[in-house]
């Protein structure tokens, strides 16, 4: 009989008497369990189904796992909006550790190629994990869970994630798969923004807004737009870093088709970015701009862009077109921040963390300031005093040793990539495209001063996979100047994983 199954092809085999017995048998065994369950059972095995195609995909193509992390960066935190009391932040972390294994199980028989990891990049970010680590022991700590819960998206996402991608995620088609995906999503967060703006909130969105959204989001009666991220800071940031890399891709690739989309993408990004309210977003697009321009190694481009620069700065701080406009005055206020009342106050927090941290070379532990801290130790000194600056909240945590290294990485990514950008890669449209990346990467440093938007989601995920293509620049290079001798388009998604 079994034999005589093997034989069958296609919708023959759903005819077997074996088959058949088969489904009826079960039909019957999952109606009893559903029975005795209930609803919750039922939807269960509902979801089971897609859960076993989806690990069947992910276990044969690992790459799958890249983007489903992009995926759940993006929309994650605005789904708990809807489905509260689930932390679906963590869902982040079961993928990075289900791609893992994925990438072990599909090179079980074949010898994995981790010379592919030794990377300085890889020991840079380990020396940070290990700094991570040791700050669970630090005595001024008041909360372990809250070091488990902060320390991830300081320290352990990029020790993940930055290997995976050099080991699965390294190739031309992975980073024009990286750039549309996040350019659809780009794209997707400010239409969200429009619809706030324009036609209003939903429930869940003004639920939040009501219950603890409102004391940083309604400022003189006008909303600043959040869309599905976790706060307009974040939201502004992202957009203006999607803006000014798209607008780096759409001038740096070949082909109408290409350049009309991140033209149109990048726009949308900016105009999301303006209605964030975010006066720190604003830096993005100005240092991005500038290390664009520089890369080019295009004196055209370079005055061009310098011109273009200079004419945005003195619009915003040396005249008052547009105030009745109150994004645009809203915007305007950056650059005069010793009228802005806000930075005021922050300029005197930061003064109180500077006499409490001096005898605290560490830091007063991971998740002991910020929202974690709020969360897990409210009584905590540092829970107290808003960091609201992504380098003074690792200062308070992690104390002045901390942010040392922390900025001595953050700036070697920055020179090891300049160098590979200006001195190794000699095509223009890889180059430029990398370029693009780089300017995305600084101006997120820049709005990492005013708000702690560097490792936060999405933008955290996007940078470290970033990174991946900037210290894969020659191995690209090669890649693309091999395609063109074989006649293949640099950018195609052909062969596939």
């Amino acid at each position: 009989m079994l034999e005589s199954l093997r034989d069958k092809t296609g919708a023959a085999k759903l005819q077997h008497p074996l088959v058949l017995a088969s489904i009826f048998i079960a039909t019957i065994i999952l109606g009893f369990i559903i029975g005795k369950g209930g609803m919750k059972v039922a939807i269960a095995f509902i979801i089971l189904v897609p859960m076993i195609v989806y690990l069947n995909r992910l276990f044969v193509h690992p790459i799958l796992g890249i983007y489903s992390i992009i995926f759940m960066a993006f929309v994650a935190i605005g789904l708990t909006r809807y489905i509260r009391g689930v932390p679906l932040g963590l869902s982040i972390d079961a993928l990075m550790v289900l791609t893992i294994i994925a990438v072990f199980f599909r090179n079980f028989f074949d010898k994995i190629d981790f010379s592919l990891l030794n990377r300085d990049i890889v020991y840079l970010l380990l020396i940070w994990f290990a700094y991570s680590v040791l700050e669970f022991f630090n005595p001024q700590a008041l909360s372990r869970t809250a070091w488990f819960y902060a320390m991830r998206g300081v320290s352990l996402y990029p020790l993940l994630l930055v290997p995976l991608g050099l080991l699965i995620f390294n190739r031309l088609r992975h980073l024009y798969g990286f750039l549309i995906f996040w350019a659809v999503f780009s794209l997707l967060a400010t239409l969200k923004g429009l619809q706030q703006k324009y036609i209003g909130l939903d429930y869940a969105e003004q639920y939040w807004l009501d219950t603890v959204g409102a004391i940083t989001h309604i400022i003189n009666g006008k909303l600043r737009i959040f869309s599905f991220f976790s706060d307009a800071g974040q939201f502004g940031a992202a957009q203006g870093a999607a803006g000014i890399v798209f607008a780096g891709i759409a001038a740096a690739l070949k082909g109408w088709k290409n350049k009309f989309f991140f033209w149109f993408v990048s726009i949308m990004s900016f105009w999301g970015m303006m209605i964030s309210g975010t006066r720190g977003a604003m830096i993005v697009p100005a240092l991005g701009g500038i290390t664009f321009v520089i890369l080019s190694k295009r004196i055209k481009v370079i005055i061009t862009g310098g011109v273009l620069l200079a004419l945005i700065y003195v619009f915003f701080a040396y005249t008052y077109i547009g105030d009745s406009n109150y994004t645009i005055a809203r915007m305007r206020t950056a650059f005069h921040p010793e009228k802005d009342a806000s930075y005021q106050v922050r300029l005197k927090n930061r003064q109180i963390l500077k006499a409490y941290l001096a005898d605290k070379p560490f830091g007063g532990g991971i998740g002991s300031a910020g929202n974690w801290g709020q969360r897990f130790s409210p009584q905590g000194f540092l829970a107290n005093v808003a960091t609201d600056s992504w380098y003074v909240q690792i200062w308070a945590e992690q104390g002045r040793v901390g942010l040392i290294l922390h900025l001595f990485i953050l700036m070697y990514i920055v020179f090891k990539s300049f160098y590979l950008i200006m001195a190794r890669v000699k095509n223009k449209e890889l180059g430029n495209v990398l370029g693009a990346l780089l300017g995305g990467y600084l101006g997120i440093i820049g709005a990492a001063y005013g708000n702690g938007v560097l490792g936060q989601m999405p933008t955290g995920v996007l940078l470290y996979l970033s990174w991946v293509f900037l210290f894969s620049a020659q191995q690209l290079e090669r890649e693309y100047n091999a395609r063109l001798r074989q006649g293949i388009s640099p950018w195609s998604f052909e062969p596939r994983d």
